[in-house]
């Protein structure tokens, strides 16, 4: 009876032992794997808001979202879109291609402020200049002299048929409010006072109150235009989109003249007469391109508004104000609203006059 229990004890224990063997528990592992497999190797979560789409959402992106927000190369003045010039018809500026700038949609899509100037080309003449414009850009100081800059064509002559009586300023292709780029020689040629102030800048100021009251950014292309190997450009294509709103706040193609009513300009070299003048033996075998005449502004004239001399009023550039210590262009709108009492006439030059402790005005950028 004790053997066949022993018997039967041992044949339970075997029967015991395949169970453990026929049941592995690697099955078990193997689920617990695959359950376990998506909390190991998470999948990085994209964003798909493009980036600056909205100034308030995050900048968190993978870096290879960022890089196709980076802007391109900087635009030299053989990649500027090439345009149809118009001709003259008497005013400051002209529409161009329904007033839609030639950005692309790459161009559009950024985001990163930049800002790009062409350089000289082999007669010392400026090309394009690009940015992306925003409070970034913003010059948080007065602006400095760049009497020292001789942009090509330049020639310093005045005609009293001129606001300012200087024919000539040194323009900047992107406007220092909107740039800080001040005596920088890749961005400034020579432009008559009509581009300079009829032309280019209410469209420099729309841009620049525009990026002050939203904050947004406008993308930016002043685009020089020279025929031939003429010194003196015979205008500038201005071209504006701000990138958050699609254009709805800023978007214009405009062809804006480097022409002076009353005056007749050889563009070879920036030499000029007045129109009612005589011209010299040499100066008709040179290309000359007659202006038309067009009208004046209607702002008063130094005259109509000066206490002083009819002779002091002819030879004076500028204006200073002898109480906030500020000195403006004659055509200036502050210098309507200054008390006759504080106003001074002044033919010195720019230099000499911020030597006596005269900051520029804000307004005219003098």
């Amino acid at each position: 009876m004790k053997s066949i229990l022993t018997a039967l004890l041992i044949f339970a224990m075997l029967c015991s032992g395949c169970a453990t063997e026929d049941v592995p528990p690697e099955p078990i592992e193997e689920m617990q794997v695959q359950e376990t497999v998506p909390d190991a190797k998470p999948q990085p979560v994209i964003e798909t808001t493009t980036v600056g789409e909205n100034e308030k959402e995050p900048m968190e992106t993978p870096k290879a979202q960022k890089a196709e927000t980076q802007p391109a190369k900087p635009v030299s003045e053989s990649s500027a879109p090439a345009q149809t010039m118009p001709s003259y018809n008497g005013g400051a500026y002209k529409t161009i291609n329904g007033n839609v700038p030639l950005f692309t949609q790459a161009e559009k899509a950024q985001r990163t402020v930049f800002e790009s100037y062409s350089p000289l080309d082999g007669l010392g003449r400026c090309g394009a200049a690009y940015a992306l414009l925003g409070r970034e850009t913003m010059p948080t100081q007065e602006r400095g002299s760049i009497g020292q800059v001789k942009p090509s064509g330049w020639h310093t002559v005045r005609y009293d048929n001129v606001d300012g009586k200087y024919l000539y300023n040194r323009c900047h292709l992107i406007g220092y409010q909107l740039s800080a780029e001040n005596a920088n020689t890749k961005n400034l040629i020579t432009g008559t006072r009509y581009l300079n102030v009829e032309g280019m800048l209410p469209f420099e100021n729309m841009v620049a109150d525009y990026i002050k009251e939203t904050g947004n950014h406008v993308l930016y292309r002043v685009s020089p235009v020279f025929e031939g190997s003429n010194l003196l450009a015979s205008g500038v294509y201005m071209e504006a989109y701000s990138v958050e709103d699609g254009g709805s706040g800023i978007c214009f193609n405009v062809y804006c003249y480097n022409v002076q009513p009353g005056i007749v300009i050889d563009y070879a070299d920036g030499s000029s007469y007045a129109q009612q003048a005589q011209k010299s033996e040499e100066k008709k075998s040179q290309p000359i391109v007659p202006v038309p005449t067009a009208p004046q502004s209607s702002a008063p004239s130094v005259t109509e508004s000066a206490p002083q001399s009819a002779e002091n009023k002819v030879a004076s550039t500028y204006v200073l104000n002898l109480n906030t210590k500020k000195f403006h262009y004659a055509d200036c709108r502050s210098v309507k609203q200054m008390k006759e009492s504080n106003k001074e006439y002044s033919n010195q030059s720019r230099d000499e006059i911020v030597s006596r402790g005269f900051s520029p005005c804000g307004n005219c950028h003098p």
